[in-house]
């Protein structure tokens, strides 16, 4: 093998290098695109929970005042009943 030999094999091996470390660049840019993307859809479905948990908790206080309207309601109801039957006893 002589000397020009050796430096057409030696620029091959470079460039083939060369190649190489492109490809890897190329494939750490893609990484971290999608960690960005895999990050953005985590942020995305976090603040998602969160508002359901709100949602949730705004029902749920909706429900508990309701029943507590209806329940006042209810006795109240009682009450006057209780009120009327013993008017309707006592002659009045």
């Amino acid at each position: 093998m002589d000397e020009t030999q050796a430096q057409l094999i030696a620029e091959q091996l470079r460039h083939a290098n060369s190649l190489v470390k492109a490809e890897m660049e190329a494939l750490r840019a893609e990484m971290g695109h999608y960690r960005d993307l895999t990050n953005l859809r985590l942020s995305e479905l976090e603040a998602a929970r969160l508002d359901h948990e709100n949602r949730l908790r705004t029902a749920t206080d909706g429900v508990t005042q309701f029943k507590l309207w209806a329940g006042l309601a209810n006795g109240g109801a009682g009450l006057m009943s209780i009120v009327a039957m013993l008017k309707a006893f006592l002659g009045g």
